[in-house]
């Protein structure tokens, strides 16, 4: 069993008492860690214990153990995924040789580039979300956020864990950086502009963990193919954790959803409004703004960098194994969408600058799944309303879609027009303030619920849903 350490200091299972210099390097960083979180983690949280589950073991079964837990004294650590024996490079022009325990010397800038860009994004979350808690639909739903953002800070810790044991004082400066943007700061923000975004309210946050943190588990998943072998270990532990924070997004739409069909069917009326409940076109809206914004992530379509580090076996794609092709492409090519002449066209283009598209893709169908389930939800209750994603090219800021306006169904329009049908299409300021007006208490009664969202079907852990998940001093 590859067991977690917790007599540590900073627990871990990567033997890291065996060195001292590093161990004494964590130690230092340790201490600015808790300032930050202090600082930038959930606020008004110092004394509340909460049912929090933490990983004993890194094995895929059985790792972890759940308990009420002081958030500050919650054991952040460095949890890398077992090692496979005899690990190849199974990408790039290394396809074939043996996983790096080490790095490269010659691609030492852009794997500290990519882990670096991965590990700001954490933070970030935290951040974004630090408020939320001042506004809980329900015990639940507290600690199903707390749970996302004590797992977001030790999915930090795992970068930094690589930064400080591979890249010396580059690494440690990174490492250092990261604490000190902020997320929406004018003068230092996060680094990718969907991390500085606001998540003012609990549609918002459940918008994020469905549909960004999809993006997270795409983007982990790319990297887990690594053949840089302590990056592999360190994604494939950390998408253990990814899969809960994409249930929290998607299970907390379903029941805003559940809740607003509940309250059309009930009063036989499409104006929810009146009731205090968010109605399916606010939903829509914002799942166009998500989204857009999440798509800008995976950068442009056809990108000479993700071909570098494609070449170079730092980077690979969604289940690079289970690909049946020569995981080389070098002579292979993509269909990439173009806009052509007041439309769009499907271009052949080299594969190997097609990568960031095709993992926009591969995120692209998983999102519109969930969305399939959110609509059966709908339909269940005999309602005539369908959501459905923006094309791609929607509201989009990055990539060669940004120069041009789209509107949902795929229609090249004028700015002009956009921008005058833009509250038809993206939250308006009416709609956040109506949905921040829901957001007006914090219920903390075990097994109450705000109005606005229905109970999930069953509690965490097999506990009862109106179990006491989180206790206030």
């Amino acid at each position: 069993m590859s067991a977690i350490n917790y007599a540590d200091k900073i627990p871990n299972n990567v033997n890291l008492s065996e060195d001292r210099k590093l161990q004494r390097a964590l130690e230092s960083w340790q201490p600015h860690y808790i300032d930050w979180w202090r600082e930038m983690g959930p606020e008004g949280t110092s004394t509340s214990e909460v049912y929090l589950r933490t990983a004993i073991s890194a094995e895929p079964d059985g790792w972890a153990q759940f308990g009420h837990v002081k958030m500050e004294d919650y054991r952040w650590g460095i949890f890398l995924a077992p090692p496979e024996k005899d690990r190849k490079v199974n990408f790039g022009a290394h396809k074939g040789e043996a996983a790096w325990q080490d790095v490269p010397g010659e691609y030492r800038s852009m794997l500290r580039r990519l882990i670096t860009v991965q590990g700001d994004t954490e933070p970030a979350s935290v951040e974004q979300q630090r408020l939320l808690g001042q506004c809980c639909p329900s015990l639940y739903d507290l600690r199903n956020l707390f749970q996302v953002n004590v797992e977001e800070g030790r999915h930090l810790w795992a970068m930094v864990y690589l930064l400080h044991a591979y890249f010396g004082r580059d690494g440690r400066e990174e490492a250092e950086e990261m604490l000190s943007r902020r997320s929406g700061d004018a003068d230092k923000p996060r680094i990718l502009g969907a991390f500085n975004e606001k998540t003012a309210d609990w549609l918002a946050f459940f918008m994020f963990t469905f549909i960004t943190d999809r993006d997270g588990k795409y983007q982990l998943c790319a990297l887990a193919e690594s053949g840089f072998d302590p990056l592999s270990r360190s994604c494939r532990f950390m998408l253990t954790e990814e899969a809960h924070h994409m249930f929290v997004g998607e299970s907390g739409v379903g029941r805003i959803i559940e809740r607003a069909c509940q309250v059309m069917t009930e009063n036989r009326t499409e104006d929810v409004r009146k009731f205090g409940v968010i109605d399916l076109p606010t939903i829509q809206r914002y799942l166009n703004f998500h989204y857009s914004v999440t798509s800008d992530l995976y950068g442009a379509e056809v990108s000479t960098n993700a071909a570098t580090s494609y070449n170079m076996g730092l980077k690979g794609r969604f289940e690079e194994t289970k690909i049946g092709d020569d995981h080389q492409l070098e002579h292979t090519s993509y269909s990439v969408l173009h806009p052509v002449g007041g439309g769009f066209q499907s271009v052949e283009v080299p594969a190997l600058n097609a990568l960031n598209e095709r993992l926009r893709l591969d995120w692209a169908e998983d999102v519109a799944k969930g969305v399939e389930r959110w609509n059966k939800i709908i339909a269940k209750h005999g309602i005539d309303f369908r959501l459905a994603l923006p094309h791609l090219a929607f509201n989009r800021a990055i990539g060669h879609f940004s120069d041009i306006a789209v509107d949902p169904q795929g229609k090249v329009i004028s700015t002009e027009e956009f921008a005058r049908r833009r509250d038809e299409w993206l939250p308006s300021q009416a709609d956040l303030a109506y949905v921040l007006s829901l957001m007006g208490g914090a219920v903390h009664k075990p097994g109450q619920f705000a109005n606005w969202i229905a109970p999930p079907p069953r509690g965490i852990n097999n506990q009862a849903v109106d179990f006491e998940y989180v206790r206030f001093a």
